[in-house]
């Protein structure tokens, strides 16, 4: 196994763990159980370690928060969708706000309406609706992309978003 694959399982692997810990710090919004540190979580795996393996760390994290019945079914749509759609904005883009607005607006607005069928046909919610999950999804994720804003412009300011290279294996111009 080559060193870039090493780095990139370990980075995904810290990820899942700091978001399936981070999940405990929690607050309910319109039933939903809003957990802004997998949204962290997703903004520094966009621009670490880019979308499949971004996707990866969330799959993971949200797989385990289910096991240990820390969070439920809805968590794969919301985490997923706003760690693929931030990856490949983040990756086309190479600015740090595309990776927040991939964030918000793949777990709010996506992943908000993915959870739909979930909560109506595997958690049995008849009162769930298309937009039902939108506006709490928006309010957790807002909160993680603001706390994700704050590191990733402190790290770009530190110099240390130059060892994204050293996990993601792509060279990047000054684009941050």
């Amino acid at each position: 196994m080559n060193n870039l694959r090493v780095r990139k399982i370990a980075f995904t692997a810290v990820l899942a763990a700091f978001a399936v810990v981070g999940s405990f710090f929690s607050f309910p919004v319109f039933g939903a159980k809003c957990a802004p540190a997998q949204h962290l979580a997703n903004i520094l795996g966009a621009v670490f370690l880019g979308p499949a393996w971004n996707v990866a760390a969330a799959f993971i994290a949200s797989l385990i928060r289910n096991l240990i019945g820390a969070g439920t079914p809805l968590a794969f749509p919301g985490s997923m969708c706003g760690a693929l759609l931030a990856g490949v904005l983040y990756r086309l883009v190479r600015r740090l706000p595309a990776a927040w607005l991939g964030e918000i607006a793949g777990t709010g607005l996506i992943g908000g309406m993915l959870s739909y069928p979930v909560a109506r046909f595997v958690l049995g919610n008849d009162k769930a609706a298309l937009l039902t999950f939108v506006v709490p999804f928006l309010i957790s994720s807002a909160g993680g992309t603001a706390i994700g804003a704050v590191i990733t412009v402190a790290m770009k300011r530190l110099g240390l978003l130059e060892t994204e290279r050293n996990i993601s294996g792509e060279r990047h111009g000054g684009a941050h």
